[in-house]
């Protein structure tokens, strides 16, 4: 199959891409340090992988970056949004968006509409949730008000949930949300809580089976809560249709403008 995956060049995001790299699946592989993707490249294989780099808090190079994409390639079985900030000195992006929500929430789903076109009833797009999910306020989203970093990643989070549950009404893909587990041992959550966390193979290896496992075959709209081991309730304002449908007509409104 063949497989694209942001933020593949650490945590998680090459975990994942190692497991499926051992099946001989090709990888399209994102990041946003062209020598951290060189490096992860030669480590699985030239012949089975290719490198995009995109700062994904930029919307025009998401849009760029998908466009790459599209010209190289007919056909788009599995896309993994799995890139994600927490802590960052930078707190409004060019776009004037505060960053969690331009990185976790927006530039997936721009990239996800983008790559729609080759994708068909057969192909999976997976959501890297989180369990750390709070009701959105888009005045703060979109850095009108202050908000601090707990409470931006919470809300981009819960964000990225609702337009998953969304964009799965209307579109072929089967499109999922996974929370890969609390805690988990990346680079991210150690910078953000001071911990060591759980093996981040955890959480590689229900990004696997959500990619490639019959299990998935019918999750389209559904919320995998991995602390629990199995589908469960996503946050209500995930099937609050009118608050689902208020962020996308924000999001389309942001995107249009790219």
């Amino acid at each position: 199959m063949k497989i694209l995956i942001t933020g593949a060049t650490d945590g998680i995001g090459l975990a994942a891409a190692r497991m499926l790299a051992g099946e001989g699946h090709t990888l399209l592989l994102h990041g946003r340090n062209e020598e951290k993707l060189k490096m992860v490249e030669e480590e699985l294989g030239k012949e089975n992988s290719e490198t995009y780099v995109a700062d994904l808090s930029v919307l025009k190079e998401v849009k760029e970056f998908a466009e790459d994409v599209t010209d190289h390639h007919d056909r788009l079985d599995v896309l993994i949004n799995n890139a994600g900030i927490y802590k960052t000195p930078v707190k409004t992006t060019e776009d004037g968006l505060d960053i969690r929500f331009a990185v976790n929430t927006v530039a997936p789903y721009l990239l996800t509409r983008r790559l729609l076109p080759l994708m068909d009833g057969s192909g999976r797009i997976i959501n890297l949730s989180s369990a750390a999910q709070q009701p959105v306020d888009l005045d703060k989203m979109m850095r009108r008000k202050e908000i601090g970093d707990d409470a931006a990643y919470g809300q981009s989070k819960l964000a990225l949930t609702m337009w998953t549950f969304g964009m799965a009404k209307k579109s072929e893909p089967v499109i999922v949300a996974v929370n890969p587990m609390s805690l988990l041992g990346s680079k991210m959550v150690k910078e953000a809580f001071g911990t060591d966390g759980h093996d981040i193979s955890i959480g590689a290896r229900i990004l696997y089976q959500a990619a490639v496992s019959d299990s998935f075959r019918e999750a389209s709209g559904k919320y995998y809560d991995n602390d629990k081991g199995d589908f469960g309730n996503p946050h209500p304002d995930a099937e609050n249709d009118e608050k689902v449908q208020s962020l996308l007509h924000t999001l389309d409104d942001i995107t249009a403008q790219v």
